[in-house]
């Protein structure tokens, strides 16, 4: 199933790791009173490479990338959903996409899974970060070494 082919249903919430974290600049920005609820989460087969200044998630087996599990307003679903696709620069079928928005199966704090839209790192982004990309080993972009 492609990221195009899946529902956007208020139902299917997002996977931040990133700067729209609790806590960080973004979520402000963005997320602040728009959501039902947010909750940690893991996304299972991928790692973290920073960008810098914003991480990318690039999809490998055997990594894990921390965040949070957010759940939209139905009010604001639609509104919130073009929002992040322009702060990400994600359109869909685009080439130059630095991101693509894509389903994933999300694990939640106990142990159950969800699917969730997921920006990550489009195949020529992830090709560079894998080459010479700072990989941030925690996988947790809120425990990552500030240099």
């Amino acid at each position: 199933m492609t990221s195009q082919s899946l529902p956007t249903s208020p139902s299917l919430p997002f996977f931040v790791y990133g700067t729209l974290r609790p806590g960080e600049g973004n979520h402000d920005l963005f997320l602040r009173g728009r959501t039902r609820s947010e909750e940690p989460g893991r996304l299972p087969g991928a790692v973290l490479y920073d960008g810098p200044g914003y991480p990318y998630v690039v999809e490998q087996p055997g990594g894990e990338v921390r965040g949070d599990l957010v759940t939209v307003l139905p009010e604001e679903y639609g509104r919130l959903l073009r929002e992040l696709d322009r702060l990400e620069e994600y359109v869909p079928g685009h080439p130059r996409n630095l991101y693509e928005r894509v389903g994933r199966n999300v694990v939640r704090a106990d142990g159950s899974t969800v699917h969730a839209w997921v920006y990550i790192a489009a195949p020529h982004v992830a090709a560079r970060l894998r080459a010479r990309g700072w990989l941030i080993a925690s996988g947790d972009w809120l425990a990552r070494d500030m240099r």
